[in-house]
């Protein structure tokens, strides 16, 4: 496995936010997709809390900073092109904003 930097994080592409998967380190389970931007990385790095940008609300933002589902960050994966990332967390509480374990909890039909 090679080690990268979080400066090889190509932040560019996609006009400065990359897609972040949150995988639960135990149960391998998707816990969601968001994004992050630079300084929500480097919070991450920093903190070792899950950090993201919300597209939607054009803000920074900790995950568990009202919930209190707070995402300690086990190990951070980057892509091979480096523009995206793989949080594996170790997830004790619901990662959605329903309530529930995963974002994806909706089948398709």
């Amino acid at each position: 496995m090679n080690v990268k930097s979080a400066g090889d994080v190509d932040f560019a592409k996609r006009g400065g936010v990359i897609p972040v998967i949150v995988q639960d380190r135990r149960t391998k389970d998707v816990l969601t997709l968001v994004y992050a931007n630079k300084e929500a990385l480097e919070n991450t790095i920093r903190t070792g809390n899950a950090w993201f940008w919300s597209t939607s609300r054009n803000k920074l933002w900790m995950k568990g900073e009202e919930s209190g589902n707070v995402q300690p960050v086990h190990e951070i994966l980057v892509d091979c092109d480096s523009d995206a990332l793989l949080y594996i967390v170790d997830s004790e509480k619901p990662m959605c904003h329903t309530g529930e374990r995963t974002c994806f909890h909706n089948v398709l039909k």
